[in-house]
């Protein structure tokens, strides 16, 4: 293991690599079948800046998320992408860290009203493949020029290099949430009445279903949120969970706990929320699963994990089939990432080759 101690180390590490290297950050969120000599980069951790009136903070990239978290709620400030806590549902240790999160793009319920981790960040520092440093982006959401690798890295997984500093936006903690739980619905109809609720004008901050039940958030000013959640409970009338009830779903759909626990391999989807109940009724039909105990939905349907049998790669290729994306979380066998089509292997092959073209950094990371 590898454990560079400042940006310095870790351009040195680099570039003398000679060996694929693993970036890893706490582990929590390592995709399945990753390999390469680990770089550790929790050593590089702290906030550089923090201006709680300007919205903005600067962090190292190993800092952990839970430091953030404390930081912020001491000025009623959160991350408003809602990053999820995956230890539970990937059965690991170790602690989340924002470089981690902004290398996966992880982002919560919230992403249906306030975008996801990488609309967060304002700019990144990392290292390629060739021991540079580089710069991106800055401190206010103006400063993007010429090509966005801040939008580039996040989601990387650590194949283009490895992030040393992440900017972030972060927003105010609101006065109320509410949340209107809907029961006793298939899952087409219940993840129907999300993508009406996300179509209507009340500003919806999450959308979600699990366990046959349907969960639609709302938050603001008080006033607002009692006028908003009245007139939802008009068109679908459901019961209404307030402030740390409300809270609890919710960090409990962001971090997929109705999963956790569960024996086999996880898998993340990403589908068009009007698939979603056939794709899962096209996969778990081959197991005899169950969507009650099997599946949870975040996104209004868009976002879907599921907990399946050992080797289920092929049904749930077959079942995607070009309509949306598959990611396996956990579990061994087949490659994590389904094959990409020419035309996206070209780019992502000439991004690799401009930004590692010794190929120093492993594939599937974080």
């Amino acid at each position: 293991m590898i454990l560079p101690r400042s940006e310095g180390e870790l351009v040195e590490a680099i570039a003398s690599a000679t060996s694929p290297l693993l970036v890893k950050g706490g582990g929590t969120r390592m995709i399945a079948n990753a390999q390469g000599e680990v770089l550790d980069i929790t050593g590089l951790s702290g906030i550089k800046l923090y201006e709680p009136a300007a919205l903005t903070l600067v962090v190292q990239a190993g800092t952990p998320l839970a430091q953030i978290n404390t930081l912020l709620a001491d000025e009623r400030q959160r991350l408003g992408f809602e990053p999820p806590d995956l230890r539970g549902l990937l059965g690991r240790d170790g602690v989340s860290t924002i470089g981690g999160i902004a290398a996966s793009n992880a982002s919560g319920p919230r992403r249906v009203q306030g975008g996801a981790a990488r609309d967060a960040m304002l700019g990144v520092r990392f290292v390629d493949g060739r021991g540079a440093a580089i710069s991106s982006g800055g401190r206010v959401m103006k400063n993007v020029t010429g090509y966005d690798l801040v939008k580039l890295m996040a989601g990387s997984f650590g194949v283009l290099g490895a992030l040393t500093e992440v900017s972030l936006k972060v927003q105010s903690i609101p006065e109320a949430e509410v949340t209107l739980v809907l029961d006793g619905l298939s899952d087409d109809a219940g993840l129907a009445a999300l993508r009406r609720a996300l179509g209507s004008p009340y500003d919806i901050s999450g959308a979600a279903r699990a366990g046959g039940r349907s969960y639609i958030r709302l938050e603001g000013m008080a006033g607002s949120v009692a006028y908003r959640a009245e007139r939802l409970r008009a068109q679908c009338d459901g019961a209404v969970l307030e402030g740390a009830q409300s809270a609890a779903i919710w960090a409990g759909i962001r971090d997929v706990a109705p999963l956790h626990g569960r024996a086999g391999d996880i898998w993340r989807l990403s589908v068009l929320p009007t698939d979603a109940a056939g794709i899962v009724a096209a996969i778990l039909a081959a197991f005899g699963g169950d969507t009650l105990r099997d599946a949870v939905y975040d996104w209004g349907g868009g976002l879907v994990w599921l907990a399946l049998p050992a080797g289920a790669d092929d049904a749930v290729r077959a079942a995607i089939n070009g309509r949306g994306a598959a990611v396996k979380l956990r579990g061994a066998g087949a490659a994590p990432f389904a094959p990409q089509s020419d035309q996206v292997s070209a780019l992502s092959a000439a991004l690799k080759a401009q930004f590692d073209p010794h190929g120093r950094f492993a594939q599937g990371i974080i």
